[in-house]
């Protein structure tokens, strides 16, 4: 997973959005991990796998 200063991605917003679209991003805040940005496709992948999973369980 590649990662990015809050600064960098405040300053260069649209790189960070061509990263997220490559794959996931770190966003980072004094040297730690605060978020993670992805392309929608991919957090609508991850919504569809929980609600897939949440079907199961309830079963």
């Amino acid at each position: 997973m590649q990662a990015i200063s809050a600064k960098d991605a405040k300053y260069n917003f649209g790189r960070l959005i061509d990263m997220a679209r490559a794959g996931p991003v770190t966003v980072e805040k004094h040297g730690r991990a605060v978020v993670v940005v992805l392309a929608v496709e991919e957090y609508e992948r991850l919504k569809a796998m929980e609600a897939g999973q949440n079907d199961q369980s309830g079963k």
